[in-house]
């Protein structure tokens, strides 16, 4: 199996395990890893995930040498991404585990991700920039929506590389960890979000993503919209602890 998927508690791990390929996708495991996150959106149990690499590399990108065989990556414009769930929109949290590099189509799956934790030997790039190969898994649309069109443009037309400590500076990593701790890290932030209410959490995210494509009073309405749904089932319940002492001067409710 080139995917592996497993638990800890409320949160779902899904790494790529093809080291000797540096974790290039090819299409099987494209599938594969489409897959893994549609059982883990559907799975009631689960309130957050973990993308990873094994083997200290995140993901390389797309698997050139499987080009033109029959485990090339599908390359269509509907359906699934070249890279699997890239296009897929969740109704719960991923957080990238990013070890290594994270480059071409790995880099394009760690910004599809909501957030992203860097260790100190995390390397992110379109490094796909000098083999003609463009970005078709969200990589134009998310990058500049994450670090902006300055930053963007940097890396897309470079290609160069970013380390972890300038991934951080632009915004591209949200947390930098020490070497081989991403993983544990990535875990204990996605299960720190399990302790949320999370109608409320979902409704935030979802109106936060909706918000791209909308005219701002557009905007207002659907965030609204999103928030009734939170009023109802999570508002009055938090508002009974937090008169009670709970949550208070910061701490965890």
């Amino acid at each position: 199996m080139s995917v592996l998927v497993t638990r800890d508690g409320p949160v779902t791990l899904v790494g790529i395990d093809r080291p000797e390929r540096r974790n290039a996708v090819d299409g099987p495991t494209a599938a594969a890893l489409a897959e893994a996150f549609r059982a883990f959106d559907a799975d009631d149990s689960s309130v957050a995930a973990v993308l990873y690499g094994t083997g200290g590399t995140f993901c390389s990108g797309a698997d050139l040498k499987a080009l033109g065989t029959p485990d090339g990556n599908r390359a269509a414009s509907d359906g699934d991404g070249p890279m699997g769930p890239t296009r897929l929109r969740l109704s719960k949290p991923v957080i990238a585990a990013v070890s290594g590099h994270a480059v071409a189509g790995g880099l394009e799956l760690a910004v599809w991700a909501d957030l992203r934790v860097a260790d100190e030997t995390a390397v992110f790039g379109v490094f796909c920039r000098r083999w003609g190969v463009p970005l078709i898994d969200g990589g134009t649309v998310r990058l500049p929506r994450l670090i902006g069109q300055s930053h963007a443009m940097d890396l897309i037309l470079t290609g160069r590389p970013v380390d972890a400590a300038e991934a951080l500076r632009m915004g591209l990593a949200n947390r930098v960890v020490p070497e081989g701790q991403a993983v544990a890290a990535a875990v204990e932030l996605a299960a720190s979000l399990a302790a949320f209410p999370q109608v409320c959490l979902r409704e935030d995210r979802a109106s936060t993503l909706d918000q791209w494509s909308l005219p701002e009073p557009e905007a207002l309405s659907e965030e609204w919209r999103h928030g009734e749904r939170s009023l109802a089932a999570d508002a009055h319940e938090g508002a009974t602890r937090f008169a009670t002492g709970a949550g208070r001067h910061g701490h965890p409710a």
